[in-house]
C-alpha cells in the first residue's frame, strides 16, 4: 500500500554523527512511509564529501554546499574557492547553510559578513538558489539580497521573523522553512505565521538531528518527525490535507529546481 501523502524534508543533516551507520535504514524508512525528498545542507567545508557520498548512493537525498555563519572557527578563506570549484562537480541543489546570525552578541560579524557576501556572489555566478540561516539578522540579509539583485531565490530556513520580513523574502523568490518549533504551543509568532502566510511560500522541515517537535521522544530529531511537523501544519490552516502535502512538496521542488 502507497503513502497517503508524499513530503520533502528541505533540511536536515544526514551527514553529522547521530546518523553514521544509520543512513541507509532510515532513509528506506522515510521512502516507505511518504517522504519522497530529503535536502541536506553543508555546514563546513569538511562535511562535503559526506554529503556527496550519501546523496550519490540514495536517489531521495539532494546536496547542499556551503560554509555555516556558526562555523567560523572552522572555515578559511580557501575554502570559497573550494566551493566555486565544487560546484563544477555536480548535482549541486543549493549553496547552503549560509546567512548571518546575531543571536550571541560577541560573533564576529565582519566575518560572517564576508563569508555570506562572498557566497551569494558564488550563488549568483552559478545561478543557484541558497538555504538561509538568519537570526537577529533578518533585515541585514534582506538588504544584502536585494544590493546583490540576487534572483535565484532559495529557502530561509528555520524562518522566524515578522510577516513583513516574511513578506520581503517572498518577493524575492524565497520559501520559507517550518519546523519543530511550530509543534509548540507557546511558539504563537511563529504558529500564527504558519497558518496565514501564503501555502505556496511554506516548505516544511526537521533540521534533524536538531529542532525536535514536541512530540520526539528520543534523544535526536529524525527525518521521520516531519510528519510530526506536517500534522501541526494541517492543524494550524484550513486546506486539506492533500493539498498542504502536495503544495509544501512542491515548493521545495520548484525553488531547488528539482524533477
Amino acid at each position: 500500500m502507497s503513502p497517503k501523502f508524499t513530503l520533502f524534508d528541505s533540511h536536515c543533516h544526514l551527514d553529522l554523527p547521530p546518523f553514521e551507520g544509520k543512513v541507509d535504514a532510515l532513509v528506506e524508512k522515510c521512502t516507505g512511509t511518504g517522504i519522497g525528498g530529503i535536502l541536506i545542507p553543508a555546514v563546513t567545508r569538511d562535511g562535503w564529501r559526506r554529503i556527496r557520498q550519501i546523496t550519490a548512493r540514495l536517489e531521495i537525498c539532494h546536496t547542499a554546499l556551503g560554509l555555516h555563519p556558526m562555523f567560523l572557527e572552522q572555515h578559511e578563506e580557501s575554502h570559497l574557492h573550494d566551493l566555486e570549484m565544487a560546484l563544477s562537480v555536480g548535482p549541486i541543489a543549493a549553496i547552503g547553510e549560509i546567512g548571518l546570525d546575531y543571536y550571541n552578541s560577541d560573533v564576529n560579524r565582519d566575518e560572517q559578513l564576508k563569508y555570506f557576501k562572498a557566497q551569494i556572489d558564488i550563488a549568483k555566478e552559478a545561478q543557484l538558489p541558497v538555504v538561509l540561516h538568519v537570526r537577529k539578522a533578518h533585515d541585514e540579509v534582506l538588504q544584502i539580497l536585494k544590493n546583490s539583485h540576487f534572483q535565484y531565490g532559495g529557502i530561509c530556513h528555520a524562518f522566524n521573523g515578522s510577516e513583513n520580513q516574511a513578506e520581503r523574502y517572498i518577493g524575492l523568490g524565497f520559501k520559507l522553512g517550518f519546523g519543530g518549533a511550530m509543534t509548540f504551543p507557546r511558539a504563537a509568532k511563529l504558529r500564527k505565521l504558519a497558518t496565514s502566510l501564503p501555502l505556496d511560500a511554506i516548505v516544511l522541515e526537521t533540521d534533524a538531528p536538531d529542532m525536535p517537535p514536541v512530540t520526539c521522544r528520543q534523544k535526536y530529531n529524525t527525518p521521520l518527525h516531519l510528519f510530526d511537523n506536517f500534522r501541526t501544519l494541517i492543524e494550524l490552516r484550513s486546506e486539506l490535507p492533500t493539498i498542504i502535502a502536495a503544495q509544501t512538496t512542491e515548493n521545495v521542488r520548484s525553488v531547488l529546481n528539482i524533477e
